[in-house]
């Protein structure tokens, strides 16, 4: 686990081990976050190249200046085009820590977290239009359902978003103590914090697009890799993870199989372990966040 000011990063040495790296190749650290995984990539690169990935403003000074190291402030999602664009394919691994930052949680003005005061904004590119405040305050009834349902996995999904839409005809919801004090009594008891997170989620899901953006990074991924290149990626909650599964272990993101005239499942690539590495006790007891942390590996057939 590396520690900094911005950030913890999970399963370091698990991440770093699964690139299997070469010294002279190139990878992607498509969350760039606080560094810590460019970091330890860049310490085992000699002639080697790393592209790292990431659109949130904030990390532009936290970027070493490194020969071996291209920063490309654009969302994981274009990473097909822009390696095209410095003439990188294909590339022998890819990383992707799908976590919000530590920093990005702890910094209350960005409203990612419910434990702070603070204007519902949940964007991590903050130069797009759409925030939070935008979701809870314009989106229809069956709209902010389905979105507490799909993305949060939200229970009283229905009732809540009811609530919401009654509670803003009245006056704008532009806290998120506001959508705090409104989400709490659609809680479950001694669950608080659970239920808090899976709305929190659900909403910054939203704005963020994440799920379509997660979409087309692993499909460009696998189109970028080399053959034997790994695919390294950590999860934090059960959408994702089903993604990420299926393509490894059906050779789809739906998790539809197919197969080509012989009979022979049709897939890009091949699981290096059938279950993900989970963050050990000692690591899930000093970071929380680890604790949901799934991270799989696969390789380039």
């Amino acid at each position: 686990m590396m520690t900094t000011d911005y950030h913890i990063s999970v399963m370091l040495n698990e991440c770093i081990d699964a690139l299997n790296i070469s010294p002279d190749g190139f990878y992607v650290d498509a969350t760039y976050g606080g560094g810590g995984h460019s970091a330890a990539i860049l310490d085992k690169l000699n002639s080697g190249k790393l592209y790292a990935f990431d659109q949130d403003e904030d990390v532009h000074d936290r970027v070493p200046d490194d020969e071996r190291l291209v920063f490309i402030d654009h969302n994981f999602q274009y990473i097909k085009n822009f390696l095209k664009f410095y003439d990188a394919i294909p590339v022998d691994g890819i990383l992707a820590d799908l976590g919000v930052s530590s920093h990005q949680f702890d910094t209350a003005e960005r409203g990612f977290s419910f434990r702070f005061d603070a204007d519902l904004d949940m964007r991590m590119n903050q130069d797009q239009d759409l925030t939070a405040k935008d979701v809870v305050n314009s989106y229809s009834e069956q709209d902010l359902t389905n979105i507490l349902k799909q993305y949060g996995e939200f229970r009283r999904a229905y009732p809540l978003a009811k609530k919401i839409v009654q509670r803003r005809q009245s006056a704008a919801i532009n806290t998120t103590a506001e959508l705090k004090e409104i989400a709490t009594p659609f809680l479950e008891r001694n669950h608080h914090s659970k239920g808090l997170a899976q709305i929190f989620q659900a909403i910054r899901i939203e704005v963020n697009a994440e799920m379509k953006a997660l979409e087309e990074f692993l499909l460009g991924a696998v189109d970028v890799l080399k053959p034997g290149g790994r695919l390294v990626v950590m999860t934090y909650h059960s959408l994702e993870d089903r993604l990420v599964k299926n393509l490894i272990l059906k050779g789809s993101l739906t998790g539809e199989v197919e197969k080509d005239l012989y009979g022979n499942v049709i897939k890009p690539l091949e699981a290096v372990q059938r279950k993900p590495i989970l963050a050990s006790d000692e690591e899930m007891e000093s970071n929380p966040r680890a604790r949901s942390a799934k991270l799989r590996i696969a390789e380039k057939i």
